[in-house]
């Protein structure tokens, strides 16, 4: 449709346009039923058309992918899949879901985080691969690198606009 549309486009209406459209389709209730085989991940980044889209912003045609998301200020389907993974991890661990925290995670000690933040967890272990993809299991990892500056934000959206800035400070959009 936007294609049809549009000959080309510039970033603004880019974003508008895929934020408004196209993104809510894809990320509808990821958390719960997130795929975690690469195939499935792949097929996702293709329907959702990010790749082609963005080929379509005026003066990014001919750049390589990840330096088009680098300059439209976006990530991947599966960078945005694990940014929701630590917000509903931030909601739930912060008492901001009325869910018991306890059901999904194990924090650790205050003796055993001496690096890290306050809000560390334990990762259990498991024994099929597809334990592994359980909502609480998969985040722990990515959850446990956050500093103690994006985890002690005082709201959702500051943890959404910190958690931003620490991957943006680090260069990363895939």
């Amino acid at each position: 449709m936007v294609r049809r549309h549009f000959k080309e486009i510039d970033k603004d209406d880019f974003k508008i346009i895929y934020n408004t459209y196209v993104r809510p389709h894809l990320e509808y209730c990821e958390q719960a039923w997130s795929p975690y085989l690469q195939k499935d991940k792949t097929c996702l980044e293709i329907v959702g058309l990010q790749r082609t889209a963005t080929k379509m912003v005026k003066g990014l045609k001919k750049l390589p992918y990840e330096i088009i998301l680098k300059r439209l200020g976006i990530y991947t389907l599966e960078r945005r899949s694990l940014r929701g993974d630590l917000i509903e991890t931030f909601k739930i661990l912060t008492g901001k879901e009325r869910i018991d925290y306890k059901k999904f995670f194990e924090l650790a000690d205050a003796t055993s985080w001496l690096r890290g933040h306050s809000l560390k967890s334990y990762k259990p272990r498991c024994h099929t691969r597809l334990r592994q993809n359980f909502f609480s299991v998969r985040v722990i990892n990515e959850w446990n690198k956050l500093p103690q500056s994006v985890i002690e934000a005082p709201s959702v959206n500051a943890f959404k606009n910190r958690l931003d800035k620490y991957w943006s400070d680090m260069g990363d959009y895939s």
